[in-house]
């Protein structure tokens, strides 16, 4: 690894205060893009960048490589490492409507729970938490008892780390407290347990929404944010309630908005019924 990517990695660390997993993501992207171009990124021609990413087909993957040296190479400027400013172009993405489940669909996947148990209690409160919170897996998962206060969640491992209160639904709390009294490790400061009582990793939450709804975790933030945004909640209160640092990233949802007024008109306009002549 190059002195440069240690200095905006130390810099995306302290100063920007970044999620870990996101500077482990900077650090892959970079150092890998270092070893395919078999130097160092400062000083290095568009041309030999260019080359060290052709062999990526995919254009997310390819999108999020130039995004990690398009913020690599604004910090070098700033940083007077390399004198003149490069910044790479994104590869055009087809606008796709973010995956997410109806209340209904959601309801009905999580009455087939085993609640016999303490782990089918675990697995009813956890789907109910993260459809009634919205929270990122990450931030699911870290939440600790004293994080719950009344009828909110505190949330203090947030991208960026920046805390955000959320209110959770009776029900989801509800559904929490039961999992709480049965399981046995009661003394567990963490509120999400595996059957060992140690901290349910990504892999087994992802295991669990997977087997009773047939999606991932995140699918569920969708749903949440979905059901805000068709209930007429305002951009930037869902903006705030998900944790976006720009509006921008929230407002994918309107697509989302667009489509159902869309699916409403057609099914319940008149006009729509009526077949076209000429």
């Amino acid at each position: 690894m190059s002195s440069g990517v240690e200095a905006f990695l130390e810099y995306i660390t302290i100063i920007k205060a970044l999620s870990p997993k996101t500077i482990e993501a900077y650090r892959h992207d970079l150092t890998e893009l270092e070893t395919l171009a078999s130097g160092a990124l400062v000083g290095l021609d568009s041309a030999s960048i260019f080359k060290a990413l052709s062999n990526i087909k995919n254009k997310r993957t390819l999108n999020r490589k130039l995004s990690a040296i398009n913020s690599f190479l604004d910090f070098c400027h700033n940083q007077h490492f390399d004198s003149k400013t490069s910044k790479f172009s994104l590869s055009k993405l087809p606008k796709t409507l973010p995956k997410y489940l109806p209340f209904e669909s959601i309801m009905s996947g999580i009455e087939s729970i085993d609640r016999s148990d303490w782990l089918g209690q675990r697995d009813y409160a956890l789907i109910l938490f993260l459809y009634a919170t919205g929270t990122r897996v990450s931030e699911c998962l870290e939440v600790q008892e004293d994080d719950i206060e009344g009828e909110w969640l505190r949330v203090r491992h947030g991208k960026g780390e920046k805390e955000r209160y959320i209110p959770i639904a009776q029900s989801a709390l509800a559904a929490v407290r039961t999992y709480q009294r049965n399981c046995p490790a009661i003394k567990q400061r963490t509120l999400w347990l595996n059957y060992r009582y140690e901290p349910l990793s990504r892999i087994s939450a992802f295991k669990i929404t997977q087997k009773y709804l047939g999606v991932s975790p995140h699918a569920l933030r969708h749903s949440y944010a979905t059901g805000l945004i068709l209930g007429g909640a305002d951009l930037r209160v869902v903006q705030e309630l998900l944790g976006h640092a720009s509006l921008l990233t929230t407002q994918i949802y309107t697509h989302v908005q667009k489509h159902n007024l869309q699916a409403t008109v057609l099914e319940c306009h008149p006009m729509a019924k009526v077949m076209e002549t000429n």
